[in-house]
Formats: C-alpha cells, structure tokens, sequence
C-alpha cells in the first residue's frame, strides 16, 4: 500500500480547570488514530495544545489574585502530564501563549486583511465610565431576561441561558458596580458571510466523512445565514493585533485558537525538515485530514476554521474527517462544575490504569450519541472483557506453558483458517479505524479475542498433551500467533497492554499486518495483564 501523509489535530482544552472525563472521552480518538497511522507506517503530524486566552481565564485570576499567565501556565502544565498519564503521544502539544503561535497568528491576521476579509467596523459596546473603559461579557453583571436570575453578559448563572449581552438587564459593571452606558468601539470584523456558497459546497462533499452530528450542525449555521464575526476583543490578554492603534484590544480567540492547528503543525515540520505547506496541501494525493474534538466545538472545525483557511487562499487542505464526539453524562445527570456533578481525568487516573480508560471510552463513549459513565460502570466493563476475555486468553496460554512445559514450545504449523481470519480482522479494523468508527474497530477486536477462547476450548489443549503431542502444539503455536497480533491489534487502543504481551513475546516490532512467530518459542517474563476490580 501506498504509505499516505496523515495530519491529525486535537482540540486545544481550555486552560482555566483540569481536564474531565468529557475531554477524555473527545480527544482520545486522536491518539488512536496517530497510533494506527503511525504503525501502518505513514507519515503523521498529530498536534494540538492548550487554549491560554480569553476572559474566562481574565476572571479566574482576578478571583485568584493571580495573573492570567500564571493561570494559564498552571493548567497548560497540568494538561501536558495528564495526557502522558494517559498515553498520548502528541507530535507537539502547544499552547496559545508560545511566541510562535502569537507570530504565526499575526501574520495570518495581516493575510486575512490583505486579501480583504478583514475590515473596521464602529459598533456599540458597554462601557463603565467610572473605569473608564469598555467590558467585555463575564465583565458584565446583571439580570436574565429569561428566568430573573443573576446573570453575566454571555450566561445566566442561574438557568444556564446562553445570551448576548444585548439581552440582559439592568447591567452593571463587575469591578465598580456601576452602571454602564453603551459607547461606540472600533473593531476589525471577519467576513465570514463570504464564504457562505463555498462552505455549503465544502458540506456537500463531506457527506461521507464527517459525523451526522457535524454535518446537522454546520448545515444549521448555513441555513440561518452566516454573518460577519468580530476579531477582535476589548482585553489585554491574547495576541496582539498587528494593526495600529489596535493596541488596547487582541485578537479573538475564536480566531487564534483554530490556527494553532497551523502553528502547531508547522512546528513540527520545521523540526523534522519538511515543507508544511506542500505536506498540508491540496495537491499532496497522499493527505488525509482528522479533526477530533466535542460536539460544542462543531461549528469552530466546520465553519470558521474552513473559512480562515479560505481566506488566507494557501490551498490548504479542507477537513476531511471531522470526528466530532458527543456529551459524557456522569451517573446519568449532566456534568457541571456548578452542581459539582464532575470527575476530572486524574480522579479517575487514581482508580483505573489508562489502559482501562482508554478501552472503556473508545467502546462505550460518545461516538455518535451521549453516553453515561460512572466509576462503577467502568469496573464491570473492565472486569468482563479486559480480565475475562483478553486477560484470560493471554494468561490461560502462557500460564499453561510455563507451568508445564517450563516456558518453552516447539515451532508447530499454524491454523489455515486462523491466518485467514486474521487478516481480515486487520482489514476490517483498519476500515472502522480510518472512517473514525472506533466502537466498530473495537468490535471486531473483542470477536478476535473470542474467537481465540473458542479456539483454545474446543481445541482442547489439555487433553490434546495427552493423547497427541503434535495436535496440541498446533493448537498451542496458533493461539500464540492470535496473541501476537492481538499485541498489535490492541496498540491503539491499549498501549501499555500490547508493550506487556509483546515482552512476553520477546518481540518489540508493531506492524499493522498479520505477523507471524517463528521458531521454537520460550516465555521468558509471564506478568498478568490484568487483575480484577471490586465493584
């Protein structure tokens, strides 16, 4: 096969709270992907990075008595060992904050104005005299027009209403309590309603490649008629605006954050000596595109990062697969720091190895639906088939021979009709995988480990020693090909579980293609895969 060039770009989290189990769930199909890709041996550029900017981290450090940096340098930390515990392996895990980023950003904002997309615009905007200054949303404190409760200028904090700040009432500001007035602002605006026809055509053909969810969502935003957007805000956190006197606000996040993907990966390619423009390119028939983030984040991935790069008219590659996950309930009710109803990644990294995480959400995670989690959910899943059906496939086979046959096996044939399945196995895995189907993968994986346990029982290995050496290392040598692939099959999904059963293998190579053991065989480590959780 062809080997292809694969970009891979996870959304950038958040950086104002640890990630939770909602991050986890979105972003792993990322990692899984990289590692297919990787060991099928194409090229991969897999990014992503910590989102450092905007006034919710403006206002977690005024809470804190702290400064936005420090905020958002703690969490950009925080992710980064969070996602090693987890086993990610990004190619550049980023942040918003780097000097490159800002750079890069900048001279796409002065593309973005020369190409004429970005144009002034005066529009009113609250303003506190008293400050003397103009607020942006969580600056604005006030009343719901929906339910009378408090609310800020984007979200009222009693029934959760998303709103404009046009909308609530009697609006004061948050610092002094006064009232505000509205004032003229100059801002630059993106002309986002000019890429209305070519984003439709963009939906159209990617009827087959991006989720329901995706294409329902950016279809709605079409049809109600896309308007211009602002790119920049009244704050002084963020990138600075290449534009004179400009110099009291930054460029939006909406705007900054979707090009980290560019930054990102062009930082890689510098790293390893490669041309990112000809390797993101149009052209390059040998690129595949997968964005991989929560279905909040639709409309970022499907409209305004399509239209940027529109915009800045390099021929980038539009997105071909978006894999867009949906909501993690937790114990059936919706997660929310508010109600406290909430577990971050590292509460359940103190209860379950990442294996078993990243098992449970790729098969029982939001692929196309919400789903619900809950700590004892994930014991049972893990009990019943990570230790009673691949752990007792594994371990039955290797326990057996060195118990009795001090570890070692004799070169034996292996079952036509198991080298058959197997390398369909492999093909169908690989079909689910590359379409961003993983539930499908992994169903294909658990009837592989199945088959192995049938195999092994009605083989009979037990009494095959007895009655018919020869039949029962056939038997013995076929499941410890099964093994074998099953250390590669499971990579993606669990790596840790595969490095273990490839060191009782004593073979370090991962391939994604049937593999075969050769020789007469000795185990020379035996270590349990997995060991049974209390529920």
């Amino acid at each position: 096969m062809k080997k292809r060039d694969v970009f891979i770009g996870g959304a950038w989290p958040y950086a104002n709270y640890y990630l939770h189990v909602g991050h986890l769930a979105a972003l792993l199909p990322g990692d899984v992907l990289a590692k297919y890709f990787r060991i099928n041996g194409d090229r991969v550029i897999y990014v992503s990075g910590s989102d450092c900017h905007g006034t919710p981290i403006t206002e977690r450090a005024k809470k804190e008595n702290s400064e936005p940096e420090n905020i958002a340098k703690h969490y950009h930390l925080e992710f980064e060992k969070t996602f090693k515990n987890l086993g990610f392996e990004y190619d550049n895990y980023s942040n918003t904050m780097s000097i490159f980023h800002k750079n890069y950003v900048k001279k796409c904002f002065e593309k973005l104005m020369k190409n004429g997309y970005i144009y002034e615009k005066y529009v009113p905007q609250d303003f506190c005299k008293k400050c003397n200054k103009f607020l942006s949303d969580r600056e604005i404190k006030g009343i719901c027009p929906k339910c009378g409760g408090k609310s800020t200028g984007e979200q009222c904090e009693d029934c959760l209403i998303s709103l404009d700040s046009s909308q609530v009432l009697k609006k004061h500001c948050k610092d002094c309590n006064s009232e505000l007035v509205m004032k003229n602002n100059k801002h630059l605006y993106f002309k986002l309603s000019a890429f209305q026809e070519n984003l439709q055509k963009l939906i159209n053909n990617r009827q087959n490649t991006w989720r329901s969810n995706a294409l329902g969502e950016s279809q709605k935003f079409i049809d109600m008629g896309l308007i211009d957007r602002a790119a920049t805000r009244q704050i002084n956190w963020g990138v600075e605006v290449p534009v004179e006197n400009y110099e009291d606000k930054r460029i939006y996040v909406w705007i900054e954050a979707v090009l980290g993907y560019l930054s990102a990966g062009e930082k890689v390619a510098e790293n390893e000596n490669l041309n990112f423009h000809e390797f993101l390119s149009d052209d390059n028939e040998k690129l595949i595109t997968y964005y991989v983030h929560g279905k909040d984040n639709i409309p970022f991935h499907t409209i305004i990062f399509p239209a940027l790069l529109m915009g800045l008219d390099e021929n980038y590659r539009m997105p071909d697969y978006i894999i867009s996950s949906a909501y993690v309930n937790l114990n059936n009710e919706k997660m929310s720091k508010r109600t406290g109803n909430l577990i971050t990644a590292n509460e359940l990294l103190e209860i379950f190895k990442k294996d078993t995480l990243r098992y449970y959400f790729t098969f029982y995670g939001p692929e196309t639906r919400d789903s619900n989690c809950s700590v004892d959910e994930i014991k049972k899943i893990h009990n019943k088939f990570l230790v009673g059906a691949l752990g007792n496939f594994v371990n039955r086979n290797f326990s057996y021979i060195v118990k009795n046959f001090d570890g070692k096996i004799p070169e034996a044939d292996i079952d036509e009709k198991i080298i058959e399945h197997t390398e369909q196995v492999y093909k169908n895995m690989s079909s689910s995988i590359e379409k961003g189907e993983f539930k499908n993968a992994v169903v294909y994986l658990n009837d592989y480990i199945n088959l192995g346990n049938r195999y092994y029982d009605e083989r009979k290995p037990w009494n095959q020693v007895k009655e018919n050496i020869k039949e029962f290392n056939n038997t013995i040598y076929t499941c410890l090909y099964i093994i074998n692939n099953l250390s590669n099959l499971i990579y993606p999904f669990m790596p840790d579980t595969a490095k273990k059963i490839k060191n009782m293998l004593s073979v370090s190579e991962y391939k994604w293609e049937p593999s075969s053991i050769k020789g007469d065989f000795q185990i020379k480590i035996l270590e349990l895969l997995f060991e049974r959780l209390e529920c």
